[in-house]
């Protein structure tokens, strides 16, 4: 389905377009307009185009017309409003394409896929899924995109600029659907709802993966325990798990992770940082998850309970090392002797044997009789 923010790409896109305009002029001019009679005529042989330029961004563009809509957009002014649903645009001609959301029209059919479009130009962006064609390329890497905007979001990258901020807690992002994604986690909203068993989603794109549960396709197994994934990024982050590699170190105390994100949460020790707050007793906390887990406190929730033996826990981790004993399950497998654990943190504590590292020091025995005896 067309999403709304690629509306809003379109209207951009759209002003790119020229319009060529012709002036005629007459013979039977005075002497004082045959100069400039003579140079519109020069123009118009040579196909030169008046540009106008926009004193905001200095964009240059063809036409009075093109300028006034581009305008628009440093304005914020957006006169075309959807009856239905009360959003509005900045072009009479984005309307028309809105509408097709409220009426489900799609005129625009794929010929190779039967995949159906509200606007040609997503259709024909479609299409060079099926072409491999990608004709914006980024100069700093070399990464091609098929379209302009996603060229333009992937430039971010580089520069560094992340324009969409939270106006909740702050954080900032680079793309305008990842920030609407992420309001959701302070509003609780979670719009897309799977079908088949009623779990709902913050994203569309989590829903899609969801989705490969109940179909059974596109799912990607640990050769070294077997373990199947809806998404290969999580394949490729388990594997650690049997390699023991811990890419992303923290600069402050040196401790190293195997996800981004946890290496993100732990950041928040050393800055004190607590975003989520329990709404009843006030209590703060570093992580999310946390704070849904503490919610069940007050609730007097159990949500994860043992179908073998009935045992339940407040604790997803505690729930999933509770259910490894009935099934004998060891996924995490030592790279150095072999050895498997049903446990990550037994695992890590066996890690020790082969790194002969001592976090806990102990005295020797002649060094206790000292001190017994004192």
């Amino acid at each position: 389905m067309h999403k709304e923010e690629s509306e809003e790409l379109n209207e951009m896109e759209d002003q790119d377009q020229y319009e060529k305009h012709h002036d005629l002029t007459r013979e039977n001019l005075s002497c004082s307009q045959t100069k400039k009679t003579s140079s519109r005529k020069r123009a118009q042989k040579t196909g030169a185009i008046r540009y106008f330029t926009c004193q905001q961004c200095g964009k240059s563009l063809t036409g009075k017309r093109n300028l006034e809509v581009h305008n628009r957009i440093h304005t914020g002014e957006k006169p075309y409003t959807c009856q239905q649903c009360g959003k509005s645009f900045i072009k009479k001609g984005t309307l028309k394409d809105h509408m097709r959301v409220h009426t489900g029209e799609k005129p625009y059919t794929c010929p190779q896929c039967g995949i159906r479009f509200t606007q040609k130009g997503i259709l024909e962006r479609h299409f060079r899924i099926h072409t491999g064609e990608k004709p914006y390329t980024c100069q700093e890497c070399g990464k091609s995109f098929i379209r302009k905007g996603s060229l333009k979001g992937h430039m971010r990258i580089h520069t560094g600029e992340q324009p969409y901020t939270c106006p909740q807690c702050g954080k900032s992002f680079t793309h305008k659907q990842a920030l609407n994604a992420h309001i959701r986690i302070h509003t609780g909203e979670k719009p897309f709802i799977c079908p088949q068993c009623g779990k709902s989603f913050y994203q569309q794109g989590d829903l899609k993966v969801h989705m490969r549960i109940h179909t059974g396709e596109g799912h990607f197994t640990c050769k070294q325990c077997g373990k199947r994934f809806t998404r290969k990024g999580n394949l490729e982050v388990h594997k650690r798990i049997h390699t023991g590699e811990k890419p992303f170190i923290c600069p402050q105390c040196g401790k190293s992770f195997d996800q981004q994100g946890n290496l993100n949460v732990h950041m928040k020790i050393h800055s004190g940082e607590k975003l989520f707050t329990c709404p009843q007793c006030g209590k703060s906390f570093t992580q999310n998850g946390n704070l849904k887990a503490h919610m069940r406190i007050h609730l007097r929730e159990n949500s994860f309970i043992c179908h073998e033996c009935g045992m339940s826990f407040t604790d997803r981790k505690q729930y999933k090392n509770h259910v490894a004993i009935h099934t004998g399950e060891k996924p995490f497998m030592c790279h150095h002797c072999g050895k498997t654990c049903s446990d990550k943190a037994n695992f890590e504590i066996h890690m020790r044997i082969h790194s002969e590292e001592k976090p806990f020091t102990f005295f020797p025995e002649e060094r206790v009789s000292d001190l017994q005896e004192t």
